[in-house]
This record gives C-alpha cells, sequence and structure tokens, in this order.
C-alpha cells in the first residue's frame, strides 16, 4: 500500500485551517506528520493560497504552509517540472488549469490526490480519495 498522495489547494487550507475534514483526509495528513506516509503539495497550490489569503477568502498564508512544510519533513511542495506540464496536456476532461496541474501532479507520480473537486474526482485520469 502506498502512502504517498497529493493534496489539492481546499484540503491543505481546510487541515491549517481545522476545518472540518472526512476522517480518512484527517488520518492521511496526520500519517505524514508522523512520518508514516507522504504529501506532495503542488507549487499550483501555493500560488492558488496566495491569491485567496490576499482577496481575504482564506486565512491561510503561504508563511503557514512554510511552517507546516518545514515543521513535517514528509510533506513537500512539489515543483511544477516538464514531466507536469506535459501531463497536465494529456488530462482533457479538467477544464481549468489550475486543477489540470493539480492532477497531473498525482497523474505524473501515480498517487492519489485528496480532492472533493468534483470536475477532479470524475476526470478518468486520476484517482482521487475523500
Amino acid at each position: 500500500m502506498n502512502n504517498s498522495y497529493v493534496t489539492d489547494t481546499m484540503a491543505l487550507v481546510l487541515i491549517l485551517e481545522n476545518r472540518k475534514l472526512p476522517q480518512t483526509v484527517k488520518n492521511i495528513f496526520q500519517d505524514a506528520e508522523t512520518n508514516n506516509g507522504s504529501l506532495l503539495i503542488p507549487a499550483i497550490a501555493l500560488a492558488e493560497i496566495g491569491y485567496l489569503y490576499e482577496k481575504g477568502r482564506i486565512d491561510t498564508c503561504l508563511h503557514d504552509v512554510k511552517k507546516y512544510c518545514e515543521a513535517n519533513q514528509m510533506i513537500v511542495v512539489e515543483p511544477i517540472t516538464e514531466e507536469i506540464v506535459i501531463r497536465c496536456f494529456e488530462i482533457d476532461d479538467i477544464p481549468e488549469l489550475h486543477d489540470r496541474i493539480i492532477a497531473a501532479t498525482g497523474y505524473s507520480k501515480n498517487l492519489h490526490i485528496i480532492t472533493n473537486d468534483p470536475v477532479i474526482s470524475e476526470s478518468r485520469h486520476v484517482s482521487v480519495i475523500w
């Protein structure tokens, strides 16, 4: 069983803001926090967090994410690589570019994506946990 996952933006925000999440999702984050799994944060999620914070739509800021990653060695930011960009354009059933990049991060690594986004969840290219 693979204990590595990719998180989408909102799952990360919800965990950092201690908001309601399914127990399955909480367990995945707790496993990564205790070095019993790993969690990749797509770099595009940082851009989304910065934007949402700037607009006052969330309380989580980029500094919060940085501190979270520094405190948990198994939770890392995954850069947007050439492979991820190429995979992004193989995913033809997710119209929004940011969501495609998140999906492509999971797709390129063959990892489940933690998301409740219905468009990502319905993609035939990725597997989702929520």
